[in-house]
């Protein structure tokens, strides 16, 4: 279990900077770093919890990330 969580946080890390570097995002580094993160989290103790989500934890951790850095902003931007 502890493996698979760090394992998650590095990949969420990773799609928060790659977002922001090729340009999907535009907060900053550390804020999408922080989105993706916090998203990947989430969904990886719900997926834990409930047992919903993908066979391989990496593909959540990717689609999580990601998912957040797509709602999250777009919710306080104008």
């Amino acid at each position: 279990m502890f493996p698979t969580l760090i394992g998650t946080v590095v990949i969420a890390g990773i799609v928060g900077y790659a977002s922001e570097r090729s340009g999907f995002t535009h907060n900053g580094y550390v804020p999408s770093i922080v989105i993706a993160v916090g998203g990947a989290f989430l969904f990886y103790f719900v997926s834990i919890m409930f047992g919903i989500g993908f066979r391989w934890q990496g593909w959540n951790a990717i689609l999580s990330a990601a998912g957040a850095l797509v709602l999250v902003p777009t919710h306080w931007r104008k």
